[in-house]
């Protein structure tokens, strides 16, 4: 499984990118003065699922592609929600969405990326990388609160109220924390590549030792 994210670590990346996009389009709508146009609202809620279902779509790539060593199915299940909240935005705008839906995806996604990075934490821990080990932890930990946010929200156990888009201040810090955690897990990634590939192209300590023996002079 890691071997495959390691590959993929350039779609990660991609992910991250467009999950950071989606972050500052919601914290615009959020920070917007004054009431908006039911046209403008609708087209910026379409491009949002247009952005928003290919990053789930790279998001499946990532956890699916070049994986002869494994797939990462806790991926794929992150795309698959976030493009699922894709096709809401995307393609069912008109018929009347609640918003547990929306908490529901998100949840998804936060519990499922959660899991994953403390599968990873371990591994690292196992590695002797003791701090990168460490932030991916508190990183999976993070996750776990942004679901239990989203399920208080979704539930009503925190009350929105009318005209002050706390729901999407609060998308607006999951795509943000997600777009960091996931362009973050892709330069460890990279590390973790040249890290390997320094391992295999350097010959073992006995090997440079027999060398060095053979090329004195008789």
């Amino acid at each position: 499984m890691l071997q495959t994210l390691i590959k993929n670590r350039l779609l990660l990346a991609v992910c991250g990118v467009l999950d950071a996009i989606i972050s500052v389009i919601y914290l615009i709508m959020q920070n917007t003065d004054g009431p908006l146009t039911f046209h403008s609202w609708n087209g910026t809620l379409v491009l949002l699922g247009k952005l928003a279902l290919l990053a789930g779509a790279c998001t499946i790539a990532a956890g699916l592609f070049r994986s002869t060593n494994g797939k990462c199915w806790l991926l794929v299940l992150n795309g698959l929600a976030l493009g699922s909240l894709g096709l809401i935005q995307y393609a069912f705008l008109r018929f009347p969405i609640s918003f547990i839906t929306i908490a529901l995806l998100i949840i998804l996604m936060a519990m499922s990326i959660g899991i994953l990075e403390l599968g990873i934490a371990r591994i690292l821990w196992r590695q002797r990388h003791i701090a990168d080990g460490w932030l991916l932890s508190f990183a999976g930990a993070a996750s776990f609160a942004f679901a239990s946010m989203f399920l208080a929200l979704g539930l009503r156990w925190i009350r929105i109220e009318p005209g002050a888009h706390t729901d999407l201040l609060w998308l607006g810090s999951y795509f943000g924390f997600s777009a960091i955690r996931k362009l973050g897990l892709a330069l460890r990634l990279n590390g973790q590549s040249l890290s390997e590939s320094g391992q295999r192209q350097a010959p073992p300590l006995g090997t440079q030792i027999n060398h060095l023996g053979d090329s004195r002079p008789a």
